[in-house]
């Protein structure tokens, strides 16, 4: 069992049955009241972030969510297919549904780590900055560029982002999938 003083950034535990992982936390003593733990903490299941309050009378399970490691082998039909690294033979599937914005990112050989809870995926964390090429880029516009201009590109698997206006069809791009924005120019190979 988890007491309030246990709830640490990155600390997984259940809370009304689902398990959520601690963003954020924060020790807060005020006089004559009892102390208590402020954190920002996300639901693993629903990706909804909630503040939440918790005081010395709380008592949490710790989430026995299950990490592993796994390679994207196709699309189809919003489904997609993995395998694990060291046994190709074992395959299984994954919706559309949990992989949710992450999934246009996505691209045939990307490792990814699968977290399960209680036997069932819950959700799909891919590299933080991949590379991606540009499949359609509209020409720069000259105009008001004292701030740097930017423009929206297709990348592969069909991802619309802002790019810089020096970004043309072909190059290849660095993506942070998390916030979806480009980072920078990727290596030539």
């Amino acid at each position: 069992m988890l007491s309030y003083t246990d709830l640490k950034k990155g600390t997984l535990f259940v809370k009304d049955g689902e398990p959520y992982e601690v963003l954020e936390s924060n020790f807060l003593r005020m006089q004559q009241r009892k102390a208590v733990v402020q954190t920002k903490i996300r639901n693993l299941i629903s990706e909804k972030i909630v503040d939440q309050n918790f005081q010395a009378s709380d008592y949490f399970e710790e989430a026995d969510v299950e990490k592993k490691e796994a390679v994207l082998v196709y699309c189809h039909r919003g489904e997609f297919w993995f395998t694990e690294p060291n046994n190709p033979k074992n395959r299984f599937s994954v919706s559309n549904e949990v992989l949710g914005e992450r999934a246009k990112f996505l691209k045939p050989n990307t490792k990814v780590q699968i977290l399960a809870w209680s036997g069932r995926i819950i959700r799909v964390e891919l590299p933080i900055k991949m590379d991606f090429k540009v499949i359609e880029a509209p020409p720069a516009v000259r105009g008001n560029t004292a701030q740097g201009g930017t423009k929206t590109v297709v990348i592969e698997g069909g991802a619309r982002v802002s790019a810089p206006l020096f970004v043309n069809e072909g190059d290849l791009i660095r993506i942070n999938t998390e916030t979806g924005e480009y980072v920078e120019r990727g290596q030539k190979t």
